[in-house]
């Protein structure tokens, strides 16, 4: 078993405390003050103080469960824990996409902050076609940044430090002139009056927009594996973060309403409002000469490092929602140059640039924050579960007043978000779309590919403990030898045991108990077939299934065996129905998490002469060299490893088919010689080199059951016209491709 893995912790608290704020004073507080104010008016104070509450109260459920639970993932590591399906896939699907939307915003306020920049440089602005010079440098910044992730850059711990020290330095200096010019200029309190001008519901409409800019600080549980003491140290580093932002967000309002000289007949928060994104450039360029310059140059540095930095997130939700099988495995590929999840990010840019384009910045803040208010919610109930499920977790800090705390927290963020819809409707239904379409690609896609790869998961540990079995289905007395003796070199290849399955079939509106019959007829064959084993030192037992269907019969006794490999006997004829049968049975068991092998013919171990194997690519081909020293060794024969290219391919078609090849043997530890070999032909080229005695160990084509229904396969030619045994063999990674997975395959 490969030695674990662990990262190096070396974070201290203050580093950890600095990416949480460096987080959250990010381009959100340059970007949104300004709308919020024209929405709030005023009590903009009282937004920021109340969203500092809300995030509180969830703050503190990141807290408790990222001091419990150290490990990256964060809130869709402890929802997919928790809940039930298909929450722990949306939870992921809603990261996944808040992060991408919050990207979106970040690339709007880029592009007008640049858009600032020109016409502070007294460059013209041109006029472009189809959208606003903004929406077209968003879209050249998503783009650029894009290409960054993809080569490989990002941005290293000293430097991100260093890009936070400056932001609140630039801010601090914001907060410092603008009180100093508040104290100087009398009257500044009346741009306080009336407070609530746009009433509470401003005030709530202000909170949903503005909530993207508390988020940061989950990202501290993210980098719980690296920090030192995390028990102690990540409550810390969240609550400290908090304490420094929540401030720092209020006074920047205070000096962004009372330090400011609206024009006659506009009050403070309509010019705000009016300003919109840049609305802190046009405050400081009242402060002092080239103030405007400076907060222009924060913006800048905000919205650059925040746009690489969710590019990278977003694109890394998507990668590892893949890496579980909720995404097709394609999007978990890495680049063989740059080892970067190329795929991952190019769906990721596509999604960003479709909102920066399709939504203003408002819907896009708005469509933000409603995601991260229902992924907040669900780790408050994640909370609440993992405190009674897992009450002996040892928790650095915990929640007062559970579930109280966590169901406040809730109902908080869902009135937030419920409210946003009569203001924000297109950000709910940019962001309703988005939950429906993964509930349905949940269940279209995710779900069975999700719960065999968990399976599979624990098919590897059990083999690298040393825990092996292989199940035969016997049900013909006449093939009972043949299936036998395949599994006994299979299990004593592993140090392994058999498990022999006899399954009867009850039709639907019978009792299944009206298979008892059938069951003491089939004990005798179960009973020579564990003698069998015994008698060649192979541990080995029965199990007899009675079930409505015998492929689900077997495959069902070879998961709650918790089975590595399976051999079935192959049906003699060539029939149609044959066909069906066979089609059918291997429909069901392909998506087993585990090997299949498909036993032709009689394995007569004194008649074998040699075994062969017909060397291809893929996974099914390099299963097939891995076994067949087993069998060598058993029947004391050598192994002959042959490919066949036809005559009419290219020279590099030649190449490739051989490279391809050699790479199977390669991956199997094969130390076989292949033997290459020009065809007319290739299925009847390779049959006539099969001797009568030949064992041929072969991987299972890569064809589609309904597809076998039409076309003869290459194994079933071999199986047909072959004088001698046939095993086909697939291995579990094989089908676990998709059609997604196949057309990329294909394209790349």
């Amino acid at each position: 078993m490969p030695a674990e893995i662990r990262l190096s912790r070396e974070m201290r608290l203050v580093d950890v405390t600095m990416i949480g704020v460096g987080a959250m004073i990010g381009a959100g507080i340059f970007i949104l003050t300004g709308i919020a104010a024209g929405v709030a008016g005023p009590a903009l104070l009282l937004v920021f103080l109340l969203n500092g509450f809300v995030a509180f109260l969830t703050a503190m459920a990141y807290a408790e469960l990222g001091s419990a639970i150290q490990g990256a993932g964060g809130g869709y590591l402890w929802i997919k824990a928790s809940l039930p399906d298909p929450s722990g896939f949306l939870s992921g699907w809603m990261d996944w996409f808040a992060h991408a939307v919050a990207c979106s915003l970040y690339a709007l306020g880029f592009g007008a902050y640049f858009r600032e920049v020109l016409t502070v440089a007294g460059i013209p602005v041109p006029t472009v076609p189809l959208g606003s010079i903004e929406t077209w440098l968003a879209v050249i910044a998503c783009t650029v940044f894009a290409f960054i992730n993809f080569r490989g850059a990002s941005e290293a711990g000293k430097a991100g430090n260093v890009v936070t020290i400056s932001k609140v330095a630039i801010i601090g200096s914001f907060i410092a002139v603008g009180l100093w010019v508040m104290v100087q200029r009398p009257g500044w309190q009346g741009s306080f009056t009336p407070f609530l001008t746009h009433g509470m519901g401003g005030v709530f409409a202000a909170m949903g927009l503005t909530f993207i800019a508390f988020e940061g600080y989950e990202i501290i549980a993210q980098t719980s594996e690296e920090v030192e003491d995390p028990r102690r140290n990540v409550p810390r580093a969240i609550f400290l973060s908090l304490f420094i932002v929540i401030p720092i967000y209020l006074l920047v309002a205070v000096v962004a309403l009372g330090a400011v000289l609206p024009p006659a007949g506009i009050t403070v928060t309509d010019y705000l409002g009016d300003a919109k994104e840049v609305a802190l450039v046009a405050v400081a360029d009242q402060f002092i000469v080239g103030g405007g310059i400076v907060i222009l140059v924060g913006g800048l540095l905000s919205t650059v490092s925040a746009l690489n930095a969710t590019i990278y997130s977003s694109s890394r939700v998507a990668f590892a929602m893949a890496r579980d099988r909720s995404f097709p495995a394609f999007v978990a590929r890495v680049h063989k140059e740059r080892a970067t999840p190329h795929y991952a990010i190019l769906f990721s840019t596509i999604i960003i640039i479709g909102m920066a384009i399709a939504l203003p910045i408002e819907e896009v803040a708005a469509a933000a924050s409603v995601m991260f208010l229902l992924l907040f919610g669900g780790v408050n109930v994640a909370l609440i579960r993992l405190r009674r499920s897992h009450a002996e977790l040892d928790r650095g800090f915990k929640v007062p007043f559970v579930p109280l705390t966590p169901l406040l927290a809730i109902a908080c963020m869902l009135f937030i978000a419920v409210f946003m819809f009569f203001q924000y409707p297109l950000a709910w239904v940019a962001a309703g779309g988005w939950i429906v379409a993964g509930v349905g690609f949940y269940y279209g896609y995710s779900r069975t590919r999700e719960r065999a790869f968990a399976e599979r998961t624990a098919w590897m540990e059990r083999i690298e403990r040393k825990e092996y079995r292989v199940m035969v289905a016997v049900s013909n007395p006449a093939k009972m030898e043949s299936l036998m003796e395949a599994a006994i070199v299979i299990a004593r290849q592993h140090a392994g045991e058999i498990v022999v399955v006899g399954v009867v079939e009850v039709p639907e509106g019978q009792s299944l108990m009206s298979g008892r019959t059938q069951v003491r007829q089939l004990e005798p064959l179960l009973d020579r077939s564990v003698a069998y084993a015994n008698e060649r030192g192979i541990s080995a037992h029965g199990v007899l299934k009675i079930a409505r269907r015998v492929s689900q019969g077997i495959l069902g006794t070879a998961l709650e065996e918790e089975c590595n490999f399976l051999l079935i006997g192959g049906p003699e004829a060539g029939s149609v129905l044959e066909r069906l049968v066979a089609s059918i049975v291997e429909r069901v068991i392909q998506d087993a998490p585990h090997q299949v092998g498909v036993v032709y013919g009689d394995i007569l171990p004194d008649k074998i002469r040699r075994v062969v194997i017909p060397v291809t690519k893929g996974a099914n081909s390099t299963l097939a060299a891995e076994l067949a020293p087993g069998f060598a060794a058993q029947f004391d024969v050598r192994v002959r490893a042959l490919t066949v290219i036809p005559n009419d391919a290219s020279v590099n078609e030649a190449e490739g088919m051989e490279t391809n090849a050699r790479k199977t043997l390669e991956d199997a530890h094969s130390d076989a010689e292949l033997e290459v070999m020009r065809r007319r032909e290739v299925k009847p080229g390779l049959v006539g080199a099969l001797g009568s005695n030949d064992l041929v160990l072969i991987g299972a084509a890569s064809t589609d059951p309904v597809a076998a229904l039409l076309a003869e396969t290459l194994p079933e030619l071999i199986a047909k016209q072959g004088r001698g045994p046939l095993i086909i063999v697939r291995d579990v990674e094989a089908h676990r491709t998709g059609r997604f997975e196949r057309f990329f395959s294909r394209t790349r």
